[in-house]
């Protein structure tokens, strides 16, 4: 999952975003409303977790801005205040759910869960491509039934190919779903997750599911098809 921390206090931004990295999301983070809106508007994320109080331009108005050029991802906000007033007033601007400072990460790693599953289409809880598993929940893999060990990066690299299987993947598509906006990858990193990919789902001669294509790509897919090389 791709999700924005617009927070002006470093250090909890910086534990917030380390733990949710850790667990296998890629985050971005802001320090001020005004940038933080506009990565909001440019940006393609899944969550996003507000604090109130910001320089610039304060989370209400940042929450109420975005729903009326009509983002609707979910927001999470944040507020070292908790009267029913500051309650609906949060609710009002826009915010999916509230709150307190201070919290215990566990929590706002759940409320984002939670958010996040608020969709119209029935909650997917595994993806499923030929002969291999994602157990969204658990963040376990299996091929034919047999559990692969893969890091949090790795799964989450594994998640964006099998969401988006039998499509061609560009180097950009997954840059950007993989990666934050101001880390620069390198010429090959890209190259070396497929490299892990591969030796870890294609052991014991089980056919190829990640493909090359040629000059533009990858697919992830049962099968080569006329254009993919391997």
């Amino acid at each position: 999952m791709k999700i924005l921390i617009i927070e002006d206090d470093a250090r909890l931004a910086a534990l917030l975003r380390r733990g949710l990295v850790e667990v296998g999301h890629v985050v971005d983070v802001e320090t001020e409303g005004v940038s933080g809106e506009t990565a909001a508007l440019d940006g393609k994320y899944e969550a996003i977790v507000l604090d109130v109080m910001l320089p610039g331009r304060d989370g209400l108005t940042v929450a109420r801005r975005l729903r009326e050029k009509g983002i609707a991802t979910p927001v999470l906000m944040l507020t070292a205040r908790d009267t029913l007033d500051d309650l609906v007033s949060g609710i009002d601007a826009g915010a999916d759910d509230y709150l307190r400072k201070p919290f215990a990460f566990r929590e706002l790693a759940a409320r984002l869960r939670s958010l996040t599953r608020r969709e119209p289409a029935p909650v997917r809880k595994k993806l499923s491509v030929a002969d291999v598993e994602l157990d969204l929940a658990s963040r376990t893999v299996t091929r034919a039934s047999r559990p692969v060990p893969l890091t949090a990066r790795e799964t989450a690299f594994l998640e964006y190919l099998m969401r988006n299987a039998g499509m061609l993947i560009t180097r950009r598509m997954l840059e950007d779903a993989l990666w934050e906006k101001e880390r620069e990858t390198s010429s090959n990193v890209i190259e070396v997750f497929i490299r892990r990919l591969r030796a870890k789902l294609e052991t014991d001669g089980l056919p190829r599911l990640i493909h090359t294509v040629r000059g533009a790509g990858y697919r992830f897919a049962a099968a080569s098809e006329r254009d993919v090389q391997s």
